[in-house]
């Protein structure tokens, strides 16, 4: 009985069962996916553009700026307008002018610069004209979006337009 047993030939142990195999297998394919999901997840938000996710999730149409018709001309103010920031510019010729302060590139938060008479994102180098929002040189696709502004006494009143 011993002759025929073949020497190459041993018999399944627990460590070589299918049970085992699979369990190896459904743990490698589970860190596999993770792997990939960790891998995916910066893509996905990479690809869907933070500009578009801020406009849905802002509802408000109109922001008061208490005491912002003070504001020294040649100057800017930060302020939120719903969740998203914007800026509103005092120019020197006296004239108002409000918009998103979030770059269309990428979504960064932008900066007034007066001595540079723009307004700039220091993520990658985007610059807008100041005046109008428009898209000047760097790489973004689009304007800043402007909003109307009413100056009366008491505020700065600042709307969707």
């Amino acid at each position: 009985m011993a002759d025929l047993v073949s020497p190459h030939i041993r018999p399944l142990d627990e460590e070589d069962s299918p049970g085992s195999r699979r369990m190896f297998l459904a743990a490698a394919g589970v860190a596999g996916a993770g792997y990939l999901g960790a891998l995916g997840y910066p893509i996905y938000r990479y690809l869907a553009s933070p500009v578009e996710q801020a406009a849905k999730t802002s509802a408000v149409s109109e922001v008061a700026l208490k005491d912002a018709q003070k504001l020294a001309p040649g100057t800017a103010l930060m302020f939120k307008f719903g969740s998203a920031p914007a800026l509103l510019i005092h120019h020197k010729d006296d004239t108002w002018v409000a918009m998103s302060a979030v770059c269309t590139h990428l979504g960064c938060t932008v900066q007034f610069q007066p001595e540079h008479d723009r307004i700039f994102c220091a993520c990658h180098g985007g610059v807008y004209d100041m005046k109008t929002g428009a898209n000047v040189s760097g790489p973004p696709p689009k304007p800043l979006k402007l909003f109307k502004t009413a100056v009366n006494e008491e505020a700065v009143v600042v709307s969707r337009g």
